[in-house]
């Protein structure tokens, strides 16, 4: 049998074949066997797959052992749980319930439809509520989840004018689960919440806090294990980049671009992308236009952000510019191209273990008066299973009451630029992605910089 497929690989967990119940099963033995068997389906269960596998082979990338990165998640959200005196957090931004549990079901879907949460306690079992009756066998793999209830949703497409009724029962539920496993303390930190919800649960005696705190606090720090499958999450990016590169022919609209970093993301057991920030030629200036059916012609710039949400659920967040085409790049391109790339190689430098934040604005290098109106929303940003705190802003852009926070080792950190001029007719995107280690920093990313334009 395969070493890197099916469901005995060495980066799964082994289960043992389920045998059949027999003709005279009952109905609930039935309907036991085949959530154990659907269980066992499960895509986190039969992971990412041979293409993927045999890449990271070949680069000498070791797959991470998921156990380790659950058991080491499920702890820094204790911990933080703690940290913060709260009897415990209840989450329902996907992110921050893969981050939790290592549960998926519906993940862009849920991010506008409040259907999926779960309650993590400082100490107690972890609850997770799911989308219906007939979702269990999602998270049969998983020991940490040790209740699945089906939720109780209260946002208006599924309750329409009744939301405040199933906003009630929603709150009663939670707040026993307070009751119960709090140990008297009904202080409860929340990422996200509808006011009627929020209502509810104060009515209930329970005192509410932010849960995104809480969350981006447990998420900080990276794990050896969780460093393996970041790893992987970029090198099946950068196989997708060099697809792009290659698809990047004059006459290729910008979405056909696009579009073979999805398809090389999903066929390796990628998860999603996060923007559409792709552009070309004067589409690149002023930056965030998204991909669009444009035409990309010879000599043009292209510029993108992957913002790749990759195997295992980690983010590979990458930028890069490239010149359309066989010819040289101008002057001009070469000159704004040059700006940019020594912004984010001096802002890398820079970075240390145990350097404030505040530090690391104030020293960061910034860009030409004629570019800064169109600079970038961060100098750099957290990334984990997506983008993630902090994000340091530029100078001009930090608040009076700044960050008490600084750079740790175990920290994955994206550096980034967009240089543009004013009213200029094109721009440079580059964005390179870091983990601070116990003496400096190490580029994650290794994506080749176009040579034609500098790089």
């Amino acid at each position: 049998m395969s070493t890197t497929s099916g469901g005995f690989g060495r980066h799964k967990r082994k289960i043992a074949p389920l045998s059949f119940p027999g003709d005279n099963a009952s109905l609930a033995e039935l309907e036991e066997f085949g959530l154990q068997r659907a269980g066992q389906l499960n895509q986190h269960v039969l992971g990412p797959g041979d293409l993927a596998i045999s890449e990271w082979d070949a680069l000498g990338l070791p797959v991470p052992d998921m156990d380790e990165v659950r058991a080491y998640r499920l702890e820094r959200t204790r911990q933080a749980i703690q940290d913060f005196d709260y009897a415990g957090v209840l989450v329902s931004d996907p992110v921050n319930v893969r981050y939790a549990t290592d549960s998926t079901n519906m993940q862009v879907w849920c991010l506008h439809m409040s259907t999926r949460y779960a309650f993590v306690p400082a100490e107690g079992p972890v609850v997770l509520f799911d989308y219906g009756n007939t979702t269990r066998h999602l998270h049969m793999h998983n020991p940490l989840i040790n209740e699945i209830r089906p939720s109780i949703a209260f946002y208006y497409m599924r309750t329409g004018e009744n939301y405040d009724h199933f906003a009630e029962a929603w709150a009663k539920e939670i707040a026993d689960l307070v009751k119960q496993h709090g140990g008297g303390n009904k202080r409860l930190a929340i990422d996200h919440i509808n006011p009627e919800g929020a209502h509810h649960l104060e009515g209930l005696g329970v005192e509410i806090f932010n849960g995104e705190e809480v969350m981006e606090t447990a998420r900080l720090i990276k794990s050896k294990e969780e460093m393996k499958a970041m790893r992987c999450a970029i090198a099946t990016c950068e196989v997708a980049m060099t697809e792009m590169e290659k698809t990047l022919i004059p006459g290729v609209t910008e979405n056909r671009l696009w579009s073979v970093l999805h398809a090389e993301n999903i066929a390796r057991g990628g998860e999603w992308i996060e923007t559409r920030l792709l552009a070309s030629g004067q589409r690149t200036n002023p930056w965030f236009q998204e991909c669009s059916s444009q035409v990309i012609n010879d000599g043009e710039i292209v510029a993108f952000d992957t913002d790749l949400i990759g195997p295992y659920g980690y983010c590979a967040d990458i930028s890069r510019t490239w010149l359309c085409g066989d010819g040289k790049a101008s002057n001009e391109q070469k000159e704004i191209f040059k700006i940019a790339k020594d912004q984010i190689d001096h802002n890398t430098e820079i970075v240390r273990p145990g350097m404030s934040f505040n530090e690391y604005i104030e020293k960061a290098q910034q860009l030409p008066e004629n570019c800064m109106p169109n600079r970038y929303g961060s100098l750099a940003h957290g990334v984990g299973l997506a983008d993630e705190y902090p994000a340091l802003p530029y100078l001009p852009d930090w608040p009076k009451k700044k960050h008490s926070g600084g750079f740790e080792p175990g920290m994955t950190i994206c550096i980034e630029s967009y240089t543009g001029r004013v009213g200029g007719t094109f721009g440079v995107k580059l964005e390179d992605q870091i983990l601070i280690t116990e003496t400096g920093v190490e580029v994650l990313s290794k994506y080749p910089f176009d040579e034609r334009l500098g790089g």
